[in-house]
């Protein structure tokens, strides 16, 4: 059975790192692994991947898992392969897609998370769990050999929701942007997912977690509520 987490988010509000997401990992982790491999190729940008992991790894270490990133791997693909849990932190889309696409892991990690290896991802790891990554907030920074993504999930998601514009911003807010995507995609769906927000991939059905709804945005111009707590199956959105 599928067991993957969405977060929006890495910190919610003036929280610490990862502060808020104990509960949600342990939701998907714990009982099921010891130990994670973790993906830091979202960032590695403008910070190395060595202080990606120095970031992350006491969060997790504190929740109870042993963490070691997927860049002291020879061989990312025998890394995966052999992961009891993947943990895919956030940063640019773009890069993250290319570079999981040139470690030749995109397919293995879609035939693990389908056979149901735990997947913790936030912002752009949740993002690649996607068909695609069309609906990051992201700069195409790099190109990628395609925009398809993982796809273990059916619908799109929107990280870092938020709605509305601040004042003085002429540009288009983020329900603007959506909608575009879905007058050019109308049979697709997006589930936005406010920061501290995360959706629990449990089989076929989702869980929202966190303090605020999910938004289901269709085409038209409709948004639906998802209320925290509740669930619901993946083919409904």
């Amino acid at each position: 059975m599928k067991q993957i987490l969405m977060m929006s988010s890495s910190r919610k509000g003036v929280s610490g790192y990862l502060e808020h997401a104990e509960d949600q990992v342990h939701a998907v982790l714990k009982g099921r692994a010891k130990r994670v491999l973790f993906v830091p190729y979202a960032g590695g940008i403008t910070f190395s991947f060595d202080e990606y992991e120095s970031r992350v790894k006491p969060s997790f270490e504190r929740f109870g898992y042993e963490l070691t990133s997927i860049h002291h791997h020879k061989d990312a693909r025998a890394a995966v392969e052999q992961a009891e849990a993947v943990v895919v932190g956030g940063g640019n889309t773009f890069v993250l897609l290319d570079r999981m696409y040139n470690a030749g892991i995109v397919g293995l990690l879609r035939e693990r998370l389908n056979a149901g290896m735990p997947y913790v991802g936030w912002s752009a790891g949740a993002n690649v769990v996607c068909p695609t990554i069309r609906t990051t907030n992201d700069m195409p920074i790099v190109e990628p050999p395609t925009l398809k993504a993982l796809g273990v999930v059916p619908f799109q998601v929107n990280p870092h929701f938020i709605s509305g514009k601040p004042s003085g911003h002429n540009g288009e807010s983020r329900e603007e942007r959506l909608a575009e995507y879905l007058a050019i995609n109308p049979d697709e769906s997006v589930v936005a997912i406010p920061e501290g927000v995360a959706l629990h991939v449990h089989g076929d059905h989702a869980t929202v977690l966190g303090e605020f709804d999910a938004l289901h945005f269709r085409q038209g111009g409709a948004v639906d509520k998802i209320a925290t707590g509740s669930t619901f199956a993946l083919t409904s959105i």
